[in-house]
């Protein structure tokens, strides 16, 4: 079973930074695309930026020049690396990765979602 474990979120002022980590644990597995995404309340859920197995990265529109998303494989981890942080940021900020279960069709797996407030 591989699990996505989130941490790094809290309250933090405009204008300030904070990092988001992401790690999947488990056993024999391997792991493909991850991403961040967001979803503020009354909001449908965004894609924030992803990053390809290789490292190809793409960002949504509202965060590029801020945010950076990199990743770990050797530790199946990522991060999203969030700076100059607005009011409008404010959201549960979940994890997303595809799994590789050895012997196992791929599957799309969450992380339980961490929450960011960018609040004075």
């Amino acid at each position: 079973q591989v699990q996505l474990v989130e941490s790094g979120g809290g309250l933090v002022q405009p204008g300030g930074s904070l990092r988001l980590s992401c790690a999947a644990s488990g056993s024999s597995f391997s792991v493909g695309t991850m991403a961040w995404y967001r979803q503020a309340p009354g909001k449908q859920r965004e894609l924030v930026a992803g990053i390809s197995s290789g490292g190809n990265t793409n960002y949504a529109d509202p965060v590029k020049g801020r945010f950076t998303i990199s990743r770990d494989n050797t530790k199946h981890t990522v991060y999203l690396q969030m700076n100059s942080l607005k009011p409008e940021d404010t959201a549960v900020y979940s994890c997303n990765a595809i799994i590789f279960p050895s012997g196992q069709l791929p599957r799309n797996d969450w992380g339980q979602g961490t929450q960011v407030t960018v609040s004075s």
